[in-house]
């Protein structure tokens, strides 16, 4: 009898684990989403060649890095120099299951608004050159 019994008791075990939902979507890969490792490579970039080269046309800006939100939107900010709080000039951010790229802001319509696009649109496709 105790066989028996024990063998009910498997057998329900058994079909309660084929109940459990499996995961939706696959675990991202060391637990970033898509859209933070994009902004990482671009934002490294950005910071690289707009700021750390010392390239004159960034030199009344400031780098405002905002990659860890948790909107869902990692993005980096380009504001006034020394005005972290001030109102950002040029946004990019990334954002969606692709972790799609865009830029915007009054800089983009300013002297160095197709430099920074292209740059950006560069970055986004995985080249790292600085231009």
């Amino acid at each position: 009898m105790r066989i028996l019994a024990s063998a009910a008791i498997i057998a329900a075990l058994a079909a309660l684990a084929a109940c459990q939902s499996k995961p939706s979507a696959p675990a991202q890969q060391g637990g970033k989403s898509s859209a933070l490792r994009n902004m990482e490579v671009v934002a490294k970039a950005a910071h690289r060649c707009w700021f750390a080269s010392g390239d004159a046309a960034f030199r009344s800006y400031s780098f405002a890095n905002e990659l860890n939100s948790f909107t869902g939107r990692p993005r980096f900010l380009l504001v006034p120099r020394g005005n972290f709080g001030g109102r950002p000039l040029l946004v990019v951010q990334a954002e969606g299951n692709a972790g799609q790229v865009s830029a915007f802001g009054p800089m983009l319509d300013g002297p160095t608004g197709s430099r920074v696009a292209g740059d950006v649109d560069r970055w986004r496709r995985g080249d790292q050159s600085c231009g």
